[in-house]
């Protein structure tokens, strides 16, 4: 599987960490984000992975800036993303399961680096599982028609 990771300044390190966590799991990773430490804006890095996963280029990303909030709603602009920011494990296992995200965010200046293994490990384990929730994604699609 693989797996698209951006980032703006904020949270270089951790994307560096992340994505050889990523490769430990097992995972191809493909780097989306910036790897310098000088301000840099963070919707472009959204985008990139958006249309990333949009695309089918890769199967799922991950996007990280200070809170992962502006990052996950340049993503979510693009038709197709259900980007979810979670700063702890059970939302992120959630938001697979129920609203089958495509993206996980969070926020490098919020969570610690064993946190965010954590928050990862939980969203990549989760399948979603379909059924009601089937029914509520596919509403939540249907809002980008409108």
């Amino acid at each position: 599987m693989k797996i698209g990771i951006g980032n703006d300044h904020a949270a270089v390190d951790m994307k560096f960490e992340i994505a050889d966590y990523l490769k430990e799991l097992g995972y191809e990773v493909v780097n989306y984000g910036t790897d310098k430490k000088e301000s840099c804006n963070y919707p472009e890095y959204g985008e990139a992975v958006a249309r990333a996963v949009a695309s089918k280029e890769v199967d799922l990303g991950i996007l990280i800036c200070g809170t992962g909030v502006g990052i996950s709603l340049a993503a979510n602009k693009v038709k197709g993303i259900r980007a979810a920011v979670c700063s702890e494990p059970a939302t992120a296992r959630l938001s697979r399961q129920h609203n089958n995200t495509n993206i996980l965010a969070f926020g490098a200046r919020i969570v610690g680096m064993e946190l965010a293994k954590d928050i990862v490990k939980a969203w990549l384990d989760a399948e979603f599982e379909g059924g009601r929730h089937q029914t509520r994604v596919d509403m939540i699609m249907e809002i980008e028609d409108k």
